[in-house]
């Protein structure tokens, strides 16, 4: 019979989900482990454990229930509301161990009810009988979840008997009065959360029925009635097992004894092993239903290839699934001592726990307006419980933990690239906007000063791969530390330029991805490209956080260079610094050299120097400028002006903690001021010069003596200082100039 043809969406809320969680959380521990839990820490701290315990799984089921009230949630459960929020990096790096652990708990379980049939048949065979018990609920699984489903509710009739039967045991037994555990626990070396620890795993099988969510006619109801049902039914046994313990037998009693239960109840052989065996077995079913579906979800999303996504996910999908489930849990049982495994299973199935609360929380933070579930858990609570959920899983074992999460991180750097393929949104582009708003909010109360003044550069460009070296450099200034916006100008309608626009904008960014530059691209159409730079320039940034320094690349032709000076006066007006860079490409590449030398000509107390050498410090804090010599220069047309001005940059140098080395020379009567900059910078690496402000009309004048003043030179730049702390790059009361 092939599964894959069995109707989709069929389940309701207590078959669907209510059966296997609450069969899930009452399973072999509170069997066989709760009574030595209780003998040991006395009923008080066990009550204290059990409360603790059930308050972390509850919130945590509030939070997938309140995530499965916002969205409709596809197969994989956990998986999906995971990928969903954090996106397919984090959602695959907690659902693939999730399927392994969900695969290897089906052997878990098998051992776990081959060893409690040894009771009754002591020379039993372990691993024949653990193979058969696997294959069995493969078997059910076969037939689709609903007939699987319908066989665990005699289970749950069984493990209903058997709590009946331990109720009238406790209530009847002759030893009630003689017997009851003291408040105060027992004087053995077995700690509160040694106990906590061996009880916890009892709680863990809260998103049993999650795992169903494709399977569930629906879901958004059917997950929260469910699983809070089962959950807080749960809570309900687990609060009163230990009153009827500590009732009908005794501290050494419950440590020593296992079986417990079989004295206690009345006909416990026949009630209380058939109550073991029911929720031993159903909890193997649940993990075999589970399973499968996490990895069709995980493949569906994650699996490049159509062929092979098809295969896993498609018509016959499911049974696949089940098919490599079923194998991964018959390997396991040839691992032997399955006492690590089990350790690191319930270390993945807690991450999933605790990512689940961390969704939760970052949801409601997000503020994003999507975010309307029929019912609301305040963030702090849900932050504390994944906080917690990383709590219990060091005080469980700390090695399977830092193991559990260690296998997690590479899963996400291993997922993480395929992230932009997903085509939902998720929380944390909402989480980044409410984070942005609340800093731009602050940032506008906090007045701007020297002191915190960084390069925010906006690049003007025509052809972005032909200007990528002007590109690198406003990089390189911005040193990581400001934000680097590069924007083509269209000449046009914006109405018939859009499909260009577009284009333009994919292409760049796909250029700026391909040379690993952390660049903001932009493309806007403007009416032309004079007016255009001016309207950009004062339109870009947003609530103050704006660019303070433009850059752009030296025209071919002078008229076009013109009018960027004429433009230059309009950015200075609003405040916004000019580099005009003459970069001659073969120059550029490759960026490593021995030993590299930045000239900056500094051209006495004017405004532009400040910018010029602060421009050049930030260039050689770069990997690719690292270890380059900066030199400052200067021409003194006699020897009083060179002392002068030699003892002022030394000692700014000193005060801004720039290491530069300062080269005050006398001007030669016959050599001009352009032969001195090209002789003396023929072999530095970038060369930066200030650019002044022609009177108007003079500007082509202007032009033909800048080129003049650099001639063949590799890199130039020219800078326009408009930033605060024009000719105040130290603070005044540190040094005064004459």
């Amino acid at each position: 019979m092939n599964l894959d043809k069995q109707p989709k969406g069929t389940l309701g809320a207590f078959l669907g989900v209510y059966t296997p969680t609450i069969l899930t959380i009452l399973g072999v521990i509170m069997y066989l482990r709760f009574g030595w839990v209780v003998g040991h820490l006395g009923l008080y701290q066990t009550i204290m454990v059990v409360v603790i315990a059930n308050a972390i799984t509850l919130i945590t089921t509030l939070s997938f229930s309140s995530m499965a009230t916002n969205m409709k949630v596809g197969g994989g459960g956990a998986y999906f509301i995971i990928s969903r929020s954090l996106g397919l990096g984090v959602g695959a790096a907690i659902g693939v161990p999730l399927f392994l652990s969900q695969a290897i708990s089906v052997t878990l379980y098998s051992y776990g009810l081959a060893e409690s049939l040894r009771i009754v048949m002591p020379d039993l065979p372990l691993v024949p009988v653990c193979i058969a018990i696997i294959l069995l609920v493969s078997a059910l699984s076969v037939y689709g979840a609903g007939f699987a489903l319908k066989s665990q509710v005699p289970l749950l009739i069984l493990v209903g008997l058997s709590l009946v039967a331990l109720v009238i045991g406790a209530l009847t037994t002759s030893s009630a009065t003689d017997t009851i555990t003291p408040i105060l626990p027992p004087d053995i070396d077995v700690g509160f959360w040694v106990g906590f620890a061996v009880f916890f795993p009892a709680v863990t099988g809260v998103m049993a029925g999650l795992s169903l969510s494709g399977d569930l006619k629906n879901p958004g109801k059917a997950i929260p009635v469910g699983a809070i049902a089962a959950t807080v039914t749960g809570f309900i046994v687990y609060l009163t097992i230990p009153v009827l313990l500590s009732r009908a037998a005794g501290p050494i009693e419950l440590q020593t004894d296992s079986l417990i239960w079989l004295k206690i109840a009345p006909l416990g052989v026949f009630l209380v092993l058939p109550g073991l065996w029911g929720a031993i077995l159903s909890s193997a079913v649940g993990s075999v239903l589970g399973a499968p579906r996490t990895l069709q979800a995980i493949c569906r999303d994650q699996i490049a290839n159509r062929r092979a996504r098809s295969f896993i996910s498609g018509r016959h999908g499911l049974t696949v699934a089940l098919a490599l489930t079923s194998l991964i849990a018959l390997a396991a049982v040839f691992l032997g001592d399955l006492n690590a495994v089990a350790q690191v299973v319930t270390m993945f199935f807690l991450t999933v726990y605790g990512t689940v609360n961390v969704v939760a929380a970052l949801e409601t933070l997000s503020g994003d307006p999507s975010w309307r579930p029929s019912f609301r858990i305040p963030w702090p609570v849900n932050l504390v419980c994944g906080l917690a959920c990383v709590w219990v899983m060091f005080l469980i074992d700390p090695l399977a933990s830092i193991v559990a999460i260690s296998i997690e991180i590479i899963l996400w750097l291993v997922f993480a690239r395929r992230e932009k393929l997903a085509v939902w949104g998720d929380a944390r582009r909402g989480l980044y906007e409410a984070m942005l708003r609340w800093v731009l909010i602050r940032l506008s109360r906090r007045t701007m000063s020297a002191r915190n003044w960084r390069p925010h550069v906006l690049v003007f460009v025509d052809d972005a791969r032909r200007k990528l070296d002007l590109i690198r450099f406003a990089t390189w200034f911005s040193q990581n530390r400001g934000v680097v916006t590069v924007c083509e100008l269209v000449v046009g309608d914006l109405l018939q330029e859009q499909d260009e626009r577009d284009q333009r904008l994919s292409a760049i960014q796909d250029l700026l991805d391909s040379e690993d530059l952390t660049v903001f691209a932009e493309v806007d159409v403007v009416d032309n490209i004079i007016d255009g730079i001016a309207d950009v320039a004062q339109a870009n940034g947003i609530a103050g956080f704006a660019s303070n320094t433009i850059v752009m690349g030296w025209p071919k032709e002078h008229p076009m260079m013109v009018d960027l000076l004429t433009t230059t006066r309009r950015l200075e007006r609003i405040g916004k610094s000019v580099v005009i860079g003459k970069i001659n490409p073969q120059h550029i590449y490759p960026v490593r050299q021995v030993r590299r030398e930045i000239h900056v000509w500094w051209g006495g107390f004017k405004q532009n120097g400040d910018l010029m050498l602060l421009l050049a410090y930030l260039l050689t804090r770069n990997p690719e400028w690292r270890g380059s010599e900066l030199k400052v220069l200067c021409a003194a047309s006699n020897e009083f002006a060179r002392q002068n001005t030699s003892r002022y940059l030394e000692t700014m140098l000193k005060e801004i903690r720039i290491d530069a080395e300062c080269d005050v020379f006398i001007r030669p009567e016959d050599s001009s001021i352009g032969e001195l900059i090209q002789s003396r910078s023929a072999t530095a690496s970038a060369v930066f010069l200030g650019l002044a402000m022609p009177e108007p009309g003079k500007e082509l004048a202007y032009v033909e003596r800048l080129e003049s003043l650099v001639g063949d030179l590799p890199v130039v730049f020219f800078v326009k200082n408009s930033c605060l702390f024009v000719g105040k790059l130290m603070v005044d009361e540190v040094l005064e100039p004459e």
